[in-house]
């Protein structure tokens, strides 16, 4: 059985985007808005270089909401494997959810097994590559990232400085990850010391 490294997308590889119309950050709608963060292709090829599989797990709802097409998603992936490319690194696979409960593309609108907190992108990444999931790991900046990860027995790796408020809905959801890091660069650290036997690092 293999291992993997499964990452979020939006805010743990690529940058979120401002929208004026709503005040928030949003996920990217083109391949003009997407651009990697600082260090993402240094890390995700340390993870190459482990041996460990990289896989993305994302819920990317805007194709049920119609901000974006399939074709425009498909450009988003295109750019992203070239500019980890360019930096030496590649991604093993790239599992979506494009479902949402509200979403106005009917094809699209449902609740569904695959949309995060939901396992279901971590279970089928799982069989297609034969992975065992209790010796794995989830990375992203969300707690329904941790809660996935916790469903199917991972290790999770939460990204960012949690707030108060935040701590607190953790231990409401029991959805404390495992370990906090800054950002993917310090995630797979941790998990180069753990895999290379140098003990468990403290949680931030």
């Amino acid at each position: 059985m293999k291992k993997a490294i499964f990452l979020d997308r939006d805010g743990v590889i690529n940058a979120m985007v401002y929208d004026p119309g709503h005040g928030l950050l949003d996920s990217p709608s083109s391949s003009e808005q997407f651009h990697l963060l600082p260090n993402v292709g240094e890390a995700i090829k340390l993870i190459n270089e482990m041996g460990i599989l990289a896989l993305v797990v994302s819920n990317q709802p805007g194709v049920a909401k119609g901000r974006f097409s399939l074709q425009a998603l498909e450009a988003m992936d295109q750019k992203m494997a070239r500019e980890l490319g360019s930096r030496g690194a590649h991604l093993d696979g790239v599992y979506y959810c494009l479902h949402h409960p509200q979403g106005i593309v009917e094809e699209y609108r449902q609740n569904c097994g695959c949309r995060k907190p939901e396992p279901g992108l971590l279970l089928r990444g799982s069989q297609e590559f034969k992975i065992a999931l209790n010796q794995s790991y989830v990375i992203g900046d969300g707690l329904t990232d941790i809660l996935a990860g916790k469903a199917v027995g991972a290790k999770t790796i939460l990204l960012g400085r949690p707030k108060c408020n935040l701590c607190k809905l953790m231990d409401e959801l029991n959805a404390t990850p495992d370990f906090i890091a800054a950002d993917l660069l310090e995630a797979v650290g941790l998990i180069q010391q753990m895999e290379g036997g140098e003990g468990d690092a403290d949680l931030h």
